[in-house]
């Protein structure tokens, strides 16, 4: 497979061009820690976008990052972090999952659009890009949004390549808010609670005026295998419901004492202060116990969004009729399930309990042949998938981008 490495936009237009040219489809990669994700391609060309690492501009006191697309994430975030600030939404780490070494890049965090736990409160990877630059499948290069939060001016079309997987756009260049990171945070821990009463008491935490910024439960099961624990929590045999609080240490102290007392009724609660707090949240985000190192580690993961109030009574329902384990994150709302492989990853039933419930299932983990053979991507409804169609090919119109990654059958 031929290796198209770039320096700068430019390249990306005429490289772009010359697969318009020839019709040839091209795989858009940063150091291609998420290749695994999505249909299997074929394409014979990768155009890779690691030598646009740079950091254009970075303004703290304004809240504002411009990053070329191909800089890796954690030198991103070590850079804000030196000045006390983060991505407000807990971009996912997908290399535990993945099993794929620890190089994410800026462009592959919007392109594939996974937040973590404080997405409940701050929103999702969309909700914080300002701008970005990119070259379209026309070969053109193009401008979207702007460097200040509040931009009205036209259609905010950076918001469509978020969660887009390069298939509208080689993004270059983008730019993000960030956010101070909080002075310090605590997690209430509850044990023991089954699936559906641990889904009431997140809800009730959510709802309570505590600004709760994250809430997550992780039945017994999901430890069952020898071998699988928490970060922060060592090992442990009991399902844990977790509420994190952040904010100046009064305020997180004050709340935190007032939600232990409305969280009294589901049992008492442990209280785990920043660093070991940080440390479970850290591996919620990248679901650590299904890790591909782990004892779960051969088998497929699907990443379920559903409505939070649905979410215990699903993931219980799944986990037993597939025989597999789940996790809950975002208050019910995000659930990971780990299921026994079979030759379509059971597919069927996972969409057949999610669909009932009007939520959505992506197969985060599979092998190739599996992810040949099943939809990795939710399928749309007609109506939906024809607009998506269409948004497509205004950007798109020759399929160039990576052909396929999205929709089984298109690649051809």
């Amino acid at each position: 497979m031929d290796t198209l490495k770039v320096r700068d936009a430019k390249d990306v237009e005429e490289v772009v061009r010359a697969a318009i040219a020839g019709e040839q489809p091209l795989e858009i990669i940063g150091h291609g820690s998420k290749r695994l994700i999505g249909q299997p391609m074929a394409t014979n060309a990768l155009l890779d976008l690691s030598s646009l690492n740079a950091v254009t501009s970075y303004e703290p006191n304004e809240l504002i990052i411009t990053v070329q697309a191909g800089a890796p994430l954690a030198d991103v975030k070590s850079l804000i972090d030196s000045k006390n600030q983060q991505f407000a939404f807990e971009p996912i780490d997908t290399a535990p999952l993945l099993g794929t070494p620890s190089l994410g890049t800026i462009g592959g965090m919007i392109g594939a659009g996974l937040a973590g736990p404080r997405r409940i409160r701050a929103g999702g990877a969309r909700d914080h890009l300002l701008g970005a630059h990119g070259v379209s499948g026309f070969g053109d290069s193009f401008k979207a949004g702007g460097r200040v939060v509040k931009n009205v001016t036209g259609y905010d079309l950076c918001k469509l390549l978020a969660g887009s997987w390069g298939t509208l756009s080689v993004m270059t260049e983008v730019t993000l808010k960030v956010m101070p990171r909080p002075e310090t945070e605590r997690t209430l821990v509850l044990r023991g609670l089954d699936d559906v009463t641990a889904n009431r008491a997140m809800t009730a935490a959510l709802g309570s005026p505590f600004d709760v910024s994250a809430a997550a439960h992780l039945p017994n099961s999901a430890f069952r295998a020898e071998g699988n624990e928490l970060a922060g929590l060592g090992s442990t045999r009991e399902a844990v419901t977790l509420l994190r609080l952040e904010g100046i240490a009064a305020s997180a102290a004050h709340r935190a004492a007032a939600l232990d007392k409305l969280m009294a009724p589901f049992g008492a609660a442990q209280t785990i202060d920043d660093v070991a707090s940080a440390a479970i949240w850290s591996s919620v985000r990248d679901v650590v116990p299904f890790a591909a190192a782990g004892p779960l580690g051969a088998w497929p993961v699907w990443r379920i969004v559903c409505p939070p109030a649905c979410g215990g009574a699903l993931g219980e329902q799944l986990a037993r009729d597939a025989g597999g384990d789940v996790i809950y994150d975002w208050g019910g709302g995000l659930i990971w399930a780990a299921l026994p492989p079979k030759p379509d990853a059971q597919a069927a039933l996972v969409r057949q309990r999610v669909g009932a419930v009007g939520g959505h299932a992506t197969l985060v983990r599979a092998s190739d042949e599996v992810r040949r053979n099943v939809d990795v991507f939710h399928p749309q409804p007609a109506g939906v998938a024809s607009l998506s169609e269409r948004v497509r090919q205004a950007f798109d119109p020759k399929n160039i981008l990576n052909r396929g990654r999205m929709i089984r059958g298109s690649a051809a």
